[in-house]
């Protein structure tokens, strides 16, 4: 892939790209951020798996094991959406749809995103019960989710408006 370099008046650092360039490059960087966010969903996995084999496990009421339950499954399906791109890329790769793949994996890492968010929050509400208890734990993880919510949503939508 060759990199073409803005002739210097346009306001894109890329305005001499071909679509075909930009979808080139919006793909590799796509995959690149991807690459980055399955990390925390394998962590995040890992984590839960080895709790089912806890010598504790047991003793979990029914809301702790409701919020693993419900944990494992948000991080599957945050694997899964996640990774969705990599395999649209390689199912479609060179069938001329570049473009059309980049917009929906766009899309897919978003909702991907949403999900990864809800399975870190569940395995914080998860492991701040058993260690301080349920209303502490409900505190805590309102603050965390509020936090991925401002980070990862709300910024970069208040990027986008226009300041004075």
């Amino acid at each position: 892939m060759s990199h073409v370099s803005s002739s210097g008046g346009g306001a894109s650092p890329h305005g001499g790209e071909t679509p075909a360039e930009r979808a080139d490059r919006n793909l590799v960087e796509l995959l690149q951020e991807l690459r980055v966010v399955q990390t925390g969903v394998q962590i995040v996995f890992a984590f839960l798996l080895g709790v089912a084999f806890t010598s504790r496990f047991p003793d979990l009421d029914t809301f702790e094991r409701a919020t693993y339950v419900v944990t494992l499954l948000l991080t599957v399906v945050a694997s899964a959406v996640l990774a969705t791109p990599v395999a649209l890329h390689r199912g479609l790769f060179h069938q001329g749809v570049k473009d059309r793949i980049v917009a929906l994996s766009a899309r897919l890492a978003k909702i991907g995103l949403v999900f990864l968010a809800l399975a870190l929050n569940g395995a914080v509400l998860l492991l701040m019960t058993v260690v301080l208890g349920r209303a502490a734990a409900v505190a805590i993880t309102a603050a965390t989710l509020a936090l991925f919510a401002g980070l990862w949503f709300v910024l970069p939508r208040a990027l986008l408006r226009p300041h004075p």
